[in-house]
């Protein structure tokens, strides 16, 4: 099976969540400054999940650029996936009416947390369908930032009951560590293309002479 299906929908949902949390930013009825006040922690929690949407989606992109087909457990570990995500908006909208309270800042790591396992589920399907020698493997190798990610989640997620503060400034962290386009399959597949292409101008040549 094609991947296309899976990634428009995937992309459907994803710019769905985003507007369920922008719509959860009610406007103030106040016309002065500091009326903003009751919303800067909401704004604050939005401008962090907004930053985690796009990241996912900007790497399942990347993803499904080397994925050239999929099968029934690659869809339904993309729905596991699509799961854990749509609770951010939930999550991200608890965190900022509780300014940052314990609990709900808890609750938003697991949901971050098993967000990552569900990607990296994805990510292991994918590349045992495609074997070792595909590009798509050459392209992620040793993932170290995905597992240094899942580390710094279990390790932020106990530290909300002693510091909310501690704990949020590891989640803005491990965003901040996905913030710059991961370009390893963009790479890999440049060469590809690049050696794709010189074969066929080579057969050209062949072919003319």
């Amino acid at each position: 099976m094609k991947s296309s299906r899976l990634e428009a929908f995937s992309d459907g949902v994803l710019a769905i969540l985003i507007t369920i949390m922008v719509l959860e930013m009610k406007v103030p009825t106040g016309g002065a400054l500091h009326d903003l006040e009751k919303v800067y922690p909401i704004f604050l929690s939005y401008i962090l999940s907004f930053l985690y949407l796009g990241i996912y989606w900007n790497n399942h992109h990347h993803l499904f650029q080397a994925t050239k087909y999929v099968n029934g457990k690659v869809l339904w570990a993309n729905l596991h996936l699509l799961f854990w995500l749509s609770l951010i908006p939930f999550t991200s909208g608890w965190v900022g009416r509780t300014n940052f309270s314990a609990v709900p800042e808890a609750l938003y790591g697991v949901v971050l947390l098993m967000s990552a396992i569900a990607y990296f589920i994805l990510q292991s399907l994918i590349l045992k369908i495609h074997g070792e020698n595909s590009i798509l493997n050459k392209a992620i190798g040793k993932d170290y930032k995905g597992k240094i990610s899942l580390v710094l989640y279990a390790v932020a997620i106990p530290l909300s009951f002693v510091s909310q503060w501690i704990s949020i400034s590891i989640y803005i962290g491990v965003a901040l560590l996905w913030v710059v386009p991961d370009k390893r399959i963009e790479k890999i597949l440049y060469k590809e293309i690049k050696k794709n292409q010189k074969e066929e101008s080579n057969k050209e040549i062949d072919n003319v002479s």
